[in-house]
């Protein structure tokens, strides 16, 4: 029997469309969410102030999150970036460049035919794709982290220490990307045994020197306000208290997991094979996905984006498991056809997307049939016919590049309306039109929208409850927000007209 290992997918005629994906259209809709916006103003405050060290929003000091990300878009400030791209574009090229240091990894480790499945899934998916999008923490913590564990895999299954100062030193950047959690998520390194390996000085010195200057800094600047709320409330208070209000049940990421995946989660079954735990290699990256899986589980408050880290040994055991499957396997041929049927996910994606961002994923998830959602189908037929004439590597391979398309159309489709509904740049350059930020007051909008407001005009807007000024911001039952010249008193309300 041939095997699928026989044919080789080649990941690089993909690369080009795949990179230009990931950084096209980066501007097309404005900053998004409570977070993307503060991070980017805190990042921009850097910039223009020189102070590295103390994050500020709005000239008060904010320890929500460590300085790494920051730092990235006040470089991308300094460059001379624009209002989106400063915050997204360091991002979106750090997450092309993990894939590249990736697929290098796995095919030392692995071989080419493995690194080249789990790369393409990885690059592909729902989860890696969106959160390069974003200028938010998730990836950078990932990339570092995952870089990290990936690189422990040679002390993993032969004992080689030689990597272990590099594992050391990409720690310490996960660490100023997001704190405590990505020291929490190695814990599987510990599986390994040799635990008095990773407390040599030449490793433990690349870690003091990367990961603690900024924590000693910003504690000697700022003192106790700093470890209150950074470490207690940020850190500590995320795992037990519901105080932050992102409570869920314990099974929510489980399907968070699976749709990070899409299309290609039916592989998730394929791929699992008997005896990967006698694989070293394997075992620690199975546990990898189960020790963060619980661990995240169990903390009361969730959001998708913690399950972002687990993605790259997901589909690395992906890989190397599709590397070795049989091709006249029925199996194996079904898994790509599920995947192909999965790339109805981006058309009905396009139409979810801009209010799921709005207003969240349960208010959003109003499907209308359309005939776009039938293309997949004939995508699958032409899979399987391919699985099933022993050309499983063609198969994948054209399920790689329908679903890189995908994303494209994804973000053709629905990224100017994300822009509308979801952004507070359009309502920003309206305000511009009736004379900036000084005439207009803010009132009971949706808080995505003021941070929004806020980021556009460089300073917070007033509440117009606290300050009345010629022009408001206001929100009618589903309607956007919009600028209104209030009515004078006496006269009609019909004096003021939405623009």
């Amino acid at each position: 029997m041939g095997s699928m290992a026989r044919r080789r997918p080649n990941p690089w005629w993909l690369a080009l469309p795949l990179a230009l994906i990931y950084l096209w259209g980066l501007n097309a809709a404005g900053l998004v969410g409570p977070d993307e916006p503060r991070y980017a103003a805190v990042a921009r405050a850097m910039a223009s102030s020189g102070d590295w060290i103390t994050p500020r929003l709005w000239d008060q000091p904010w320890f929500e999150k460590p300085a790494l990300l920051y730092w990235m878009s006040a470089a991308g400030f300094r460059l001379g970036l624009g209002p989106e791209l400063a915050p997204r574009l360091p991002v979106a090229l750090l997450a092309l460049a993990f894939l590249a240091f990736y697929w290098l990894i796995l095919r030392r480790e692995f071989g080419a035919k493995a690194a080249g499945y789990a790369a393409l899934i990885l690059g592909t998916s729902l989860g890696w794709v969106g959160f390069s999008q974003i200028g938010v923490t998730d990836l950078p913590m990932t990339a570092a982290f995952a870089a990290a564990m990936l690189l422990a895999l040679p002390w993993i299954s032969k004992g080689d220490a030689r990597w272990l100062p590099a594992v050391s030193a990409l720690l310490a950047i996960a660490v100023l990307a997001k704190g405590l959690v990505p020291l929490v998520l190695a814990a599987p390194l510990v599986l390994r045994g040799r635990v008095r390996d990773l407390m040599r000085w030449r490793v433990v010195v690349p870690f003091a020197l990367l990961g603690l200057p900024w924590y000693v800094l910003c504690y000697l600047r700022n003192g106790r306000p700093f470890v209150d709320v950074f470490f207690w409330q940020q850190q500590f208070g995320r795992f037990g208290s519901p105080a932050l209000q992102h409570t869920q049940p314990w099974w929510f990421y489980i399907p968070v997991l699976l749709a990070g995946l899409l299309p290609w989660t039916p592989l998730v079954f394929v791929a699992a094979r008997r005896g990967q735990w006698r694989d070293a290699r394997r075992a620690f990256l199975i546990a990898w996905v189960v020790f963060g899986l619980v661990f995240f589980s169990l903390a009361v408050n969730k959001l998708p984006g913690y399950m972002l880290p687990l993605l790259p040994a997901l589909c690395a055991l992906m890989g190397v498991g599709l590397a070795e499957i049989e091709e006249t396997s029925w199996a194996l041929a079904a898994g790509l056809a599920g995947a192909a049927l999965l790339l109805a996910v981006y058309p009905l994606a396009s139409g979810v997307l801009p209010a799921a961002v709005a207003r969240g994923l349960s208010r959003a998830l109003e499907v209308r049939l359309d005939w776009r959602y039938l293309l997949p189908a004939g995508v699958g037929v032409a899979v399987w016919w391919l699985a099933r004439r022993m050309r499983a590597a063609e198969a994948f391979l054209l399920v790689a590049a329908c679903a890189a398309g995908g994303c494209w159309y994804l973000k053709a489709a629905s990224f100017a309306q994300v822009d509308r509904l979801a952004s507070a740049r359009g309502l920003w350059h309206a305000i511009e039109e009736k004379g900036g930020a000084g005439d207009v007051c803010v009132g009971d909008v949706p808080r995505n929208f003021r941070y929004g407001l806020n980021y556009y005009a460089g300073a917070p807007l007033p509440s117009c409850s606290e300050q009345a000024r010629p022009f408001e911001v206001r929100e009618s039952p589903g309607e956007q927000p919009y600028v209104v010249r209030p009515a004078a008193p006496g006269r009609s309300p019909a004096a003021g007209q939405k623009p």
